[in-house]
């Protein structure tokens, strides 16, 4: 028998709550639960809220001088809604109770539901006691505790200023840092209600030198999750160094000859072509679509019996590394592939729903102007059995990819990447240094010739763009041995 406590339709458009208007707290239970409650007595299956608050600042610095800084802040919410095996997505921002029920209209009428008529009754969805990753982990004080922006903008101006010591015919330098303070809320339909605090940063230094007709362009980032002092530790000095000596070595190097070769692979920033190649293509995105190679192939190897592949959540400090997804499951470990066998999908909510394959805590979204899908977190291919040395001695004459730059990546894995470092393996040994190198392969191809995987394990920040928009990822790998790939060059 129903209560006297609960709504009528018609209240609706009178009720007044009174959110904490500057933190995401248990203050926000009550409206969600009654707009959640609405959402489902319209005939909605499921109904989840995300919200939303995000101070985001970037610097740069060109030669010896501050060009550009750009703040952000956004306040804003989204709402989706499923029937079926169908879902719309409609964003708002406007995050009082009225602009949230406006949002939640809009999305039900696209779904072709309707409102109760004004004498139904409106059941509050229990919603558990509020997860706040948060406070649990001390993170409320840390946008307080980041640099100020005359400390980013010294950080960068030393950093392009020991360019200018360590490198030889410089026409340009450049430095950028950006500073992501995210708020988040999600409260759904099956009782979810969870609220974490993001903070993520990266720096990097940029060089370009030129000799007459001898160009060459390095670049290196360093990128942070959770750590308020990430500027204030990080070494310019070495970066530049680093920097400086790549560039020392490429700008006279030699252009590759095209051909078919063994490589070594570099650790690091390497792990991008196992993320661009083949991590998409086990998002279940790609099968919903019908356009990964592996839709069919869990339990089989697709892979060299050598390589064993992880997607997670929880490194400390790396780049993709959340307490809990944009959907509001916990961070977990997901093993792709192990010993060459596809283990496992990523899988957000409904990707999980239109395919069977269970959720990975992998549901994320730039903002919330997107739904969110199923993303990787950090991606890499485990360590292995060989020593570095031993990886190398087992090539006669091949390339050594030192430093990978941009790339493209087909639909269906179909790839192509330019190597901005790379030098010529000869018995074993590295001798001189080359440029012009792209690798061009695909991807259920070169899986099944990484034979060789080293132990020195390194993972590396990057920015990957799909459909719920740009999100911070992380790539990695061990050095790794690809018995033949198509090089092309001069």
């Amino acid at each position: 028998m129903l209560t006297s406590t609960l709504l009528v339709s018609k209240q609706l458009p009178n009720l007044e709550y009174s959110s904490t208007a500057e933190r995401f707290d248990e203050t926000w239970e009550a409206p969600l639960s009654t707009l959640l409650g609405l959402g489902r007595a319209a005939g909605a299956d499921f109904v989840e809220f995300f919200l939303e608050r995000c101070n985001y600042i970037s610097c740069l610095a060109e030669e010896d001088a501050i060009t550009s800084i750009t703040p952000k802040l956004t306040t804003g919410a989204g709402v989706r809604v499923f029937r079926g095996d169908a879902d719309c997505y409609v964003s708002t921002n406007d995050i009082s109770f009225s602009g949230l029920k406006a949002a939640l209209e809009k999305a039900l009428g696209i779904m072709g539901l309707h409102l109760p008529a004004p004498t139904a009754f409106i059941p509050e969805i229990n919603l558990e006691l509020l997860r706040d990753y948060a406070t649990k982990r001390g993170k409320d004080g840390w946008l307080a505790l980041c640099s100020s922006m005359q400390e980013m903008g010294e950080v960068l101006l030393n950093g392009t200023n020991q360019l200018r010591h360590k490198a030889k015919y410089v026409q340009s330098r450049r430095g950028s840092y950006f500073r992501d303070w995210q708020e988040v809320l999600v409260a759904a339909s099956d009782g979810t209600f969870a609220r974490d605090i993001r903070l993520t940063q990266s720096v990097g230094l940029n060089l370009l030198c030129a000799d007459g007709t001898n160009r060459t362009s390095i670049a290196e980032r360093a990128g942070n999750t959770s750590d308020p002092n990430f500027l204030r530790t990080w070494d310019a000095p070495d970066s530049a160094e680093q920097i400086s000596e790549s560039a020392g070595k490429m700008l006279y190097a030699d252009y590759v000859e095209s051909g078919t070769y063994p490589i070594v692979m570099a650790n690091h920033f390497g792990g991008v072509i196992f993320h661009e190649a083949c991590g998409h293509l086990l998002e279940t995105t790609q099968i919903e679509r019908k356009t990964t190679p592996f839709i069919d192939k869990k339990g089989e190897k697709i892979a060299h019996e050598n390589l064993t592949a992880w997607d997670e959540g929880r490194s400390e400090n790396a780049f993709g590394t959340i307490d809990m997804d944009d959907e509001g499951m916990p961070a977990q470990r997901t093993l792709l592939i192990e010993k060459g066998v596809l283990k496992n999908f990523l899988a957000d909510r409904a990707g999980s729903m239109r395919t069977g394959h269970p959720r990975t805590g992998s549901g994320r979204r730039q903002n919330y102007s997107f739904a969110a899908a199923s993303r990787m977190r950090n991606t890499y291919i485990a360590t292995g059995d060989f020593t570095t040395d031993e990886v190398f001695a087992s090539i006669d004459k091949g390339i050594y990819c030192k430093k990978m730059g941009g790339g493209s990546v087909g639909a269906t894995g179909q790839f192509n990447f330019s190597v901005d470092e790379a030098y010529l393996i000869e018995n074993g040994k590295i001798t001189k240094p080359l440029k012009g190198a792209i690798l061009i392969g695909e991807a259920k191809e070169i899986m099944n010739k990484i034979s060789m995987c080293s132990q020195d394990l390194s993972l590396a920040p990057g920015f990957c763009g799909s459909v719920s928009g740009s999100i911070y990822t992380t790539v990695g790998q061990p050095h790794i041995k690809v018995d033949s790939i198509t090089v092309g060059g001069r």
